[in-house]
């Protein structure tokens, strides 16, 4: 459902890298699928989302729409016995995300949420690095990403309500909440704020940061400098634990394949990884791919919508305290609703 850039630069080339059958597209807008079939060999284009919903051999169905329109229609498909991969962010608020969560899972049917830069080569390595013990415990994450949203004016994300926050760094709040597993977040600060170089035509604030505090004393820092003139966008990133340090870079769209970073410092030698693919081809690939696998192993995904409540309640704290100037806002405690001890 949904056939916008993102999807024609990063969901159907990763599946069709990696032999995902789409049986068919919808889009509202016609014109959004034109040339879709001959480009990535999709079988139908339906003209009616009922034909989409209704279609037997259809399992999965891909919800890539904007944010205000997506819980409709995760309803939509659930109602038509569909299990679904649901873009972020996953809802606007908590109470409809806990809602769908408890829809999916009265249905027997398996909601998961896109959050694809989960495996973006260089934090996919991070993330096994972390699980098997490597640095020991984690205390501190840091990610800094640098880019422009020049790309966003006359768009309808430059109007989206804490664009950079709660629609772009929904990413890195979900990673970090990954690498921070089973700790508990108490409390989130950030900010909003234009750039002196931002247009002044733009809506919305380019620049912001977000700082997460823990229970036992972890920390972690998200800033987004978002008008950024350089050639080599990059979104850096550092975990520091108590037997190591990680650290590595990530890019999005149109990298040559294996230029993400990735090295480990431990012990005093360090090692460099040799990374192979990007975000918007792997990462993609790997979020429908881990549906797919949960589905026929009959367990929960690692991005099931469940998980993914903490990641949206991290999210929607800062986007709380960027209203407020920075004001902490405390959490409700939602990694004991979401799994948070896996």
């Amino acid at each position: 459902m949904g056939c916008g850039e993102i999807v024609r630069t990063a969901h159907l080339p990763g599946y069709e890298r990696y032999g995902q059958r789409v049986v068919g597209v919808y889009d509202v807008r016609p014109e959004a699928t034109a040339g879709i079939r001959e480009q990535f060999g999709v079988e139908t284009v339906f003209g009616e989302l009922d034909e989409l919903l209704g279609h037997p051999e259809i399992e999965i169905v891909d919800v890539a729409t904007h944010p205000d329109v997506r819980p409709a229609l995760v309803r939509q498909a659930l109602a038509a016995g569909k299990h679904v991969l649901a873009q972020k962010p996953f809802a606007p608020d908590l109470a409809t995300a806990r809602k769908l969560v408890e829809e999916g899972e009265r249905s027997g049917l398996t909601v998961a949420v896109n959050q694809n830069g989960r495996w973006a080569p260089a934090w996919r390595a991070a993330t096994k690095l972390i699980e098997q013990g490597v640095i020991g415990d984690v205390v501190a994450v840091t990610h800094l990403y640098h880019h422009n949203y020049r790309f966003t004016m006359g768009t309808v994300f430059d109007e989206i309500e804490h664009l950079v926050l709660y629609d772009y760094s929904v990413h890195w709040f979900d990673i970090t909440r990954c690498w921070l597993e089973g700790k508990t977040a108490t409390a989130v600060r950030a900010r909003e704020y234009r750039t002196p170089n931002q247009p002044v035509e733009s809506s919305a604030p380019w620049g912001a940061w977000a700082a997460i505090d823990y229970e036992d004393g972890s920390s972690a820092l998200i800033r987004g400098v978002g008008s950024a003139e350089t050639s080599r966008p990059r979104k850096l990133f550092w975990v520091h634990g108590s037997e190591g340090t990680i650290r590595g870079a990530v890019l999005g769209s149109g990298p040559v394949p294996g230029e993400e970073e990735l090295e480990l410092e431990r012990g005093g030698t360090t090692t460099r990884f040799q990374l192979d693919g990007s975000w918007h081809t792997n990462g993609f690939a790997g979020a429908m791919g881990e549906l797919v696998t949960a589905i026929v192993e009959k367990r929960e995904p690692y991005n099931s919508a469940r998980h993914n409540l903490l990641s949206l309640e991290l999210t929607l704290a800062a986007c709380l305290s960027a209203e407020d100037d920075g004001r902490p806002v405390a959490l409700e405690r939602e990694q004991a609703l979401a799994g948070g001890d896996r």
